[in-house]
């Protein structure tokens, strides 16, 4: 069955994802919604990307991801259609799609000519969505885009003995993951002992586990997760809570 995604941030007490849902079903048959979430922090495209950047891949070919996050199409900003690895993604062109994607990507961009709406998801990305469900061709939707929007994304900073990086997103149980890779700790670090500076001096970790439970209920600590980004947490606790941790709270990681 076709399946379509929504990602947004309304919040699951709005009244726009039932609407949503039923202009969909109204306009395709036989599809499949999924909603990837509705809990992304008004307008942040930072979190949207980081959510389905990392989510899309896992769904098959010809799926259409409706991006509902920070959409009102401003002065002379577009509405997008891309497709990726034989996925679609609908959204508005306010940079979202140049943290989407890497520069390597194979990917076609359209504008799709419609109306400026207040609320394009219902208006304007449900009935494409709908038609790229039922056959129609992609590049029969709009105009052939060969630059969109970018903004550039957070990324770590190197120097000889030293990582700068930051806290990129916040998950369910309040782990904290950060943009350095493990690629990147490995090529600096080249083996070297080191300490993980969290947001100041006071929070110090000189060690990274391969599991959570490794630490002692409590206690803080480091990990390389299924992302292959480091994440600080607490097991069994609330790190970023406890530790006042956010988005772009830095880490510092020192190389002996």
């Amino acid at each position: 069955m076709p399946v379509i995604t929504l990602t947004t941030d309304w919040y699951n007490n709005d009244f726009y994802i039932g609407a949503v849902k039923g202009a969909i079903f109204s306009n395709c048959t036989n599809v499949n919604i999924v909603d990837i979430t509705h809990n992304i922090k008004p307008f942040n495209i930072y979190q949207a990307a980081f959510i389905l950047k990392n989510t899309y891949k896992f769904y098959p070919k010809g799926s259409v991801h409706i991006i509902g996050v920070k959409t009102e199409a401003y002065k002379n900003q577009k509405y997008i259609a891309a497709k990726v690895d034989d996925q679609y993604f609908l959204g508005t062109d306010n940079g979202i799609f140049s943290l989407l994607f890497k520069d390597d990507d194979q990917i076609d961009f359209i504008s799709i000519e419609a109306e400026k709406s207040s609320f394009p998801v219902l208006d304007v990305f449900s009935k494409i969505a709908c038609r790229l469900i039922e056959g129609e061709r992609f590049h029969g939707l709009g105009n052939k885009v060969e630059q969109v929007e970018r903004i550039v994304p957070l990324r770590a900073t190197i120097d000889e003995s030293a990582i700068s990086g930051s806290i990129v997103y916040i998950d369910s149980f309040q782990n904290a993951i950060t943009n350095v890779t493990k690629t990147l700790f490995d090529r600096i670090g080249k083996g070297r002992p080191f300490k993980i500076y969290v947001q100041s001096n006071h929070y110090v970790i000189s060690k990274i586990n391969e599991a959570y439970q490794e630490t002692s209920v409590g206690e803080l600590l480091a990990i390389f997760n299924s992302l292959n980004l480091l994440e600080i947490a607490i097991n069994g606790g609330n790190a970023a809570e406890l530790l006042n941790l956010d988005t772009n709270s830095s880490i510092r990681i020192k190389f002996q």
